[in-house]
């Protein structure tokens, strides 16, 4: 979901299955996954040389873990680290620990929501991935060379992790920050409050470069992430300026609020909303109809 005032990075990281050499501590390989909540692909980043983290196996595509198996030729596999469990970063774990017997590694099993209606909105979470070890907030991995830091950040994903890298002052922010677009914010498993606090957190940490899930790196970002929140709480505004116009129903927000946005990306767009109505009545600023469906409840300025 676009918005004028953040300096976005639309320009192609390069093909699947290539790798690049970011730094010279971190390579990328692109999995073959393009698409509108993708981007080109998911990024799959490789720490350190010889004895290597894994950092974000991708979707379960076979391919890909043959492009990254082919990468890795000679080295070894001491860690599978994952950010988060939608089904385009964590599946491809399974399959690279198959290949490798490397520990899977970061965040926790998402525990999806019981509820129905809840429980449609979960659909994109992996359900199988299942960690051989989780790391909490300040978690440490010590590999070859090279430390990382889990760094929990919740929002887009309640079990969302970044990783930071010590020697090079570096965070893999997965999906919570990216350069080509904002993230989305899916009820029930995404929560608004959460995935702002993560943003002020990031924003007061000191990483000199962000190497994100999706998309190329981000070289100024706490400016960036500032920009992000500032964009938010504009989101917030719209809301509540079109609830004070008489709008009840999610889809009513969305035609005017993203007008411009390519249709197929309203459900999106939707969940965002939801994601900041529901903050927006934990906070007590606006009331909703509990009577329906939580996708279809009407929403009032208290």
């Amino acid at each position: 979901m676009s918005t004028p005032d953040i300096p976005f990075n639309r320009e192609p990281p390069g093909p699947a299955g290539e790798v690049t050499q970011l730094s010279p501590l971190v390579r990328r390989v692109l999995a073959p996954n393009k698409g509108p909540f993708t981007f080109t692909g998911t990024c799959t980043y490789i720490v350190g040389a010889g004895q290597v983290a894994v950092i974000d196996p991708g979707p379960e595509d076979e391919s890909h873990i043959d492009a990254l198996l082919s990468a890795l030729q000679g080295e070894t596999i001491a860690a599978i680290l994952v950010t988060h469990t939608h089904r385009d970063h964590s599946p491809g774990a399974r399959l690279l620990q198959a290949r490798t017997r490397a520990p899977i590694m970061g965040c926790a099993t998402h525990i999806p929501n019981p509820d129905p209606p809840s429980g449609r909105l979960d659909a994109s979470h992996d359900l199988e991935h299942a960690p051989d070890q989780v790391l909490i907030d300040g978690a440490l991995f010590k590999g070859d060379g090279f430390t990382l830091e889990a760094v929990a950040t919740p929002g887009h994903a309640s079990n969302h992790l970044a990783f930071a890298l010590y020697e090079e002052n570096g965070l893999f922010s997965g999906d919570h920050v990216m350069a080509w677009s904002t993230s989305i914010v899916a009820p029930p498993d995404g929560h608004m409050r959460d995935y702002m606090a993560s943003l002020d957190k990031l924003a007061a940490r000191d990483e000199r470069i962000y190497w994100p899930g999706h998309g190329n790196a981000l070289t100024e970002p706490q400016r960036f992430v500032r920009l992000l929140a500032m964009h938010r709480r504009q989101r917030e505004n719209a809301i509540l300026e079109r609830l004070a116009q008489g709008d009840r129903a999610i889809p009513d927000i969305v035609r005017v609020i993203y007008k411009g946005v390519n249709e197929r990306l309203h459900r999106a767009a939707g969940l965002s909303v939801l994601a900041h109505l529901e903050d927006l009545v934990d906070r007590g600023l606006v009331t909703s109809d509990q009577q329906r469906a939580t996708e279809q409840a009407h929403y009032t300025l208290s």
